[in-house]
C-alpha cells in the first residue's frame, strides 16, 4: 500500500466498522503512503466525523489532519511531502 494518498469511502459504516477499517490502513501503511483520505460525509450526521477527528488526532501515526472546506471527509497526514 505506498501509492501516495489512499481514499477510503467511509459511508454507511458506524464508528467501530469505521475505526477497524482505519486502524487496518494505518498498519498496513509503507513509507511510500503520505495521507489517508477518509470519505465519511456530513450530511447524514457528524458522528463518524467527530469520531474520526477525535480519534486520530492523537494517533502516533498522524502528524495532523487535514479537514474538508465541505466537512466531508478528513486526510490523515502520515508524512509530508519532500
Amino acid at each position: 500500500m505506498d501509492t501516495g494518498t489512499v481514499t477510503v469511502d467511509l459511508h454507511g459504516k458506524n464508528t467501530y466498522q469505521a475505526k477497524v477499517t482505519v486502524d487496518a490502513l494505518l498498519r498496513r501503511a509503507g513509507g511510500g503512503t503520505y495521507r489517508i483520505c477518509l470519505i465519511h460525509g456530513s450530511h447524514g450526521g457528524t458522528a463518524l466525523r467527530d469520531f474520526i477527528r477525535s480519534t486520530y488526532s492523537r494517533h502516533p501515526k498522524v502528524k495532523r489532519l487535514i479537514p474538508s472546506p465541505d466537512g466531508g471527509s478528513t486526510e490523515l497526514v502520515l508524512r509530508e511531502y519532500v
